[in-house]
């Protein structure tokens, strides 16, 4: 069969140390994961059910490629994340099992234009156009975790312009990667291709373009991005 328009580039994140590459088929995010930044966000940091929303494939940016200033919005806040890259996925994956469906780990960036998200809650509509925006999710190269494990704790990081803004460490999860996999595996039916970016600590603020922001988490990745 022939298709009508031509098929859309496939959507490759490279693999580290390696000539191969991770095709992506969906991007699932955790919102808020960390206490403190559903403190700041304004909201109860109890341990709630994740919720989750999405962002496409080719809304990714990869690494050494500038982030371009979004139209529409004056306030876009940077956001790290872990993001956990699957091999295998199901329905109900238990919490036991879900560690066998990660093939690797990378650091990224969840940018939000937070103006058009406020206005969306405000009105009780969905994030889309705040979150699923072009270029709107930077990430490194993916590690597998054959090669570092899968790391539970370690500092996550940003700085913008070399001033350290966002903080923490993965053990200060909410929702551990297993439980994520496990929930989300109720609502969607995961598989080999996804990706899950897994909630960002505090310290969430604005860019600027000519900003050049830097994040990382040890023993997994780093990432540089600059904003034009």
């Amino acid at each position: 069969m022939t298709t009508i328009v031509p098929l859309p580039a496939p959507v490759l994140l490279p693999v580290a140390n390696t000539e191969r590459a991770f095709p992506v088929r969906r991007v699932y995010c955790v919102g808020r994961n960390y206490a403190a930044h559903a403190i700041e966000m304004g909201h109860d940091p109890d341990r709630e059910a994740p919720f989750f929303f999405q962002k496409n494939p080719d809304n990714l940016l990869l690494q050494g490629t500038d982030f371009p200033y979004p139209p529409l919005s004056l306030d876009v806040h940077h956001e790290v994340e872990l993001v956990v890259a699957l091999q295998k996925g199901g329905n109900d994956i238990a919490t036991g099992d879900a560690l066998d469906c990660v093939y690797g780990y990378a650091v990224g960036i969840d940018f939000t234009r937070r103006d058009l998200q406020a206005a969306a809650k405000a009105a009780g509509k969905p994030w889309t156009a705040a979150k699923a925006f072009e270029q709107s999710a930077p990430v490194s190269e993916i590690v597998p975790a054959e090669t570092i494990g899968h790391p539970a704790n370690g500092n996550i990081w940003l700085t913008v312009n070399g001033d350290r803004k966002q903080h923490g460490d993965l053990n200060q999860m909410i929702w551990k990667v297993p439980e994520i996999i496990a929930e989300l595996s109720t609502f969607f039916t995961l598989a080999a291709g996804d990706i899950i970016m897994t909630g960002t600590p505090s310290g969430v603020g604005s860019v600027s373009r000519g900003d050049v922001i830097s994040c990382g988490i040890d023993g997994v990745a780093t990432l540089t991005v600059t904003v034009i």
